[in-house]
């Protein structure tokens, strides 16, 4: 018998990673300040968990200047999508196989 959760990815088991995953999955870029205002979470929380998808190169980190102000955007790189299209298809086969 196939292990029902050998396609689940470590790096989305929280649940402000798989926020982040999931705001980024249906957006081509999305800054900071949206992610916190989307996610509701605090300046620090956001930070860090973006961090740690970025070491695990789920995630694209873009720093510019918008006039005189900093900007950092994140997007979603391809091995991100993919890892995470994984992770919700072996979610969908867990939740089918229960029904």
């Amino acid at each position: 018998m196939k292990n029902p959760i050998e396609g689940l990815h470590k790096e989305f088991e929280n649940r402000i990673k798989l926020g982040i995953m999931s705001v980024l999955m249906v957006n081509d870029s999305v800054d900071f300040n949206e992610l916190k205002d989307i996610l509701e979470v605090t300046d620090g929380n956001l930070a860090s968990h973006l961090n740690a998808l970025e070491k695990k190169d789920m995630i694209l980190v873009k720093k510019q200047f918008i006039g005189k102000k900093p900007n950092t955007s994140y997007q979603a790189t391809v091995k991100g999508k993919t890892s995470f299209k994984q992770h919700i298809q072996a979610l969908e086969n867990i939740i089918n196989k229960q029904s």
